[in-house]
């Protein structure tokens, strides 16, 4: 106790008016908070919470660059969360931006001081043309505001940079585990909100008086045509159904992924693992978004099969996998059963509008129109603009655009199609468009490489997730619509995940190294 009191007290002398400083600060902080509390300000008590939450990321990222980036995705992806109860704040919007700029500097600082490894990655010159042919777009003489293409090139590459976060996040299997741990429990979390909202309506998570911006966002319905039957379409913590949505197809891969691998691999966390796998079926079923149930079919199929497929046949895990599957199945179908029995009209208005609009044998069916022929339609529009060979300028149809003409009182161009591909089209001409393809080959035939290096491996689940999920932002999703890539949540986990699926090999290396060292010898853990 003595030696503790030494030790303050020498830094204090040391530093007297660091300490003082401190001292002072914190008190006109607890006073200043004490006006909120004594005035009912819960709005400013809220900003200074969230100010204060950012400083200790800040703080944290600094201390510990790998930490910051867990920090930096629960901020990523509860932000919305703090925007629709504080009036649409642009200065929340923007911070996740300025905490991703404090994670790509103590990242470079401690790749400096070489305290982790990195890669280059196998489609890094596609990209790197790409993102060139983005900058020039930034000025193409069609814009009416370089913030347009600001905020574009912003919107397309400002997370890639993740991709070689990912990569040095992951420099051990105990990293892996604890990288989709995190993100199991914040879908957990976020997904069980979103049922409990589905079934309790619009009144719960969402503010009594919202913004202009976000009010007909959070407060979406989807009529059944024939029943008339009608259901809410759940928002979450996000301030959009869209965003809720998009959400599940990124929590869903990845779910199921980590799962498969836990089943090869480890016993501890299959019970979590099995829990947010129904909770998340659920809660895709209870999106009332067609496209979320549609896919999240897609995505349970496609898994399931791959698993099969790259199962060590041998150690006969093939078998444990299917059995696996027949009980996540059963999970799944006691929920519904549940739901059924506890909440009646929440399932079955979700039921008749799939039902009603989604089977081939509905008058009303839209599954061969939404699905194909709008979004080709959409496409095809874009080469009506006199432009197409060489495009408005990246950013111009882009989400945000609305708040660029707001702010700085650009003119809007009035331009744009809802197809993705058709987007990069009015964008940036058909040579984004080519661009964009060949870097999306690129990705996918060098992730694919990695992936077959990984099966009969209890990685290859979570290799083929990630594969699985890049392929869907890059080709369906955006060509659907660029909105699909331009959601800030989903870009940021395609370039982490993207770098934490190279460096699976490596970690699979590592793992049968240490396994093949005798046991008598110490064995060397691997470091990144």
């Amino acid at each position: 106790m003595r030696t503790l009191f030494t030790l303050s007290s020498s830094r204090f002398r040391r530093g007297p008016l660091t300490s003082v400083g401190i001292l002072v600060a914190g008190a006109l902080a607890a006073y200043q908070l004490a006006q909120y509390v004594i005035s009912g300000d819960f709005a400013g008590l809220a900003y200074v919470g969230l100010a204060t939450l950012g400083g200790l990321i800040v703080i944290g990222t600094v201390n510990n660059w790998r930490g910051g980036v867990y920090l930096f995705l629960t901020w990523l992806l509860f932000e919305d969360f703090a925007r629709k109860f504080l009036g649409n704040n642009m200065a929340i919007y923007f911070a996740k931006d300025f905490l991703a700029l404090v994670v790509f500097i103590c990242f470079l600082a401690a790749y400096r001081r070489r305290k982790m490894t990195t890669f280059r990655p196998p489609f890094l010159v596609p990209l790197l043309i790409f993102i060139w042919f983005g900058a020039l777009q930034v000025f193409n003489p069609a814009s009416t505001s370089i913030w347009y293409g600001l905020m574009g090139f912003k919107m397309f590459f400002y997370y890639v940079p993740l991709v070689f976060i990912g990569y040095a996040l992951l420099n051990s299997e105990v990293e892996l585990r604890r990288f989709f741990t995190v993100n199991l429990v914040l879908a957990l979390i976020i997904v069980s909100l979103g049922v409990a909202q589905s079934i309790l309506g619009p009144s719960f998570l969402n503010p009594a008086v919202q913004a202009e911006d976000l009010r007909a966002l959070s407060n979406l319905y989807r009529v059944a045509p024939v029943s008339g039957t009608f259901a809410y379409r759940p928002t979450s913590i996000f301030v959009s159904a869209g965003r809720y949505a998009n959400f599940i197809a990124v929590a869903w891969p990845l779910v199921l992924g980590f799962s498969g691998y836990l089943l090869l691999h480890h016993k501890r966390g299959r019970a979590l693992a099995f829990i947010v796998v129904t909770v998340t079926a659920g809660g895709a079923f209870l999106t009332a978004s067609r496209g979320s149930f549609m896919w999240g079919m897609i995505n349970a199929l496609a898994t399931s099969v791959a698993f099969i497929w790259g199962a060590p046949w041998r150690q006969g895990e093939a078998l444990r996998a299917l059995r696996a599957m027949q009980r996540v199945g059963v999970g799944i179908g006691l929920a519904i059963a549940l739901l059924f029995i506890t909440y009646p009209d929440a399932l079955l208005s979700r039921l008749a509008i799939y039902q009603e609009t989604l089977t081939p044998n509905s008058p009303y069916s839209e599954l061969t129109y939404r699905g194909w022929d709008y979004p080709v339609q959409n496409f095809l529009a874009a080469f009506n603009y006199e432009r197409w060979p060489y495009g408005y300028g990246i950013g111009t149809t882009s989400l945000g655009t609305q708040y660029v003409a707001r702010i700085f009182g650009a003119q809007r161009l009035g331009v744009g199609v809802e197809s993705g591909y058709g987007a990069l089209v009015v964008e940036m001409g058909i040579g984004g468009l080519v661009l964009w393809i060949v870097m999306s080959l690129s990705i996918l035939v060098s992730a694919w490489r990695v992936v077959k290096r990984l099966k009969g491996s209890p990685l290859f689940p979570v290799g083929f997730v990630i594969f699985w999920y890049a392929f869907f932002l890059l080709f369906p999703a955006t060509f659907g619509g660029i909105m699909a890539y331009e959601d800030f949540l989903l870009n940021a986990y395609l370039w982490l995940l993207l770098g934490i699926l190279f460096r699976l090999p490596t970690i699979l290396l590592s793992e049968q190294s240490a396994a093949n060292t005798p046991a008598a010898q110490p064995q060397r853990q691997w470091v990144g």
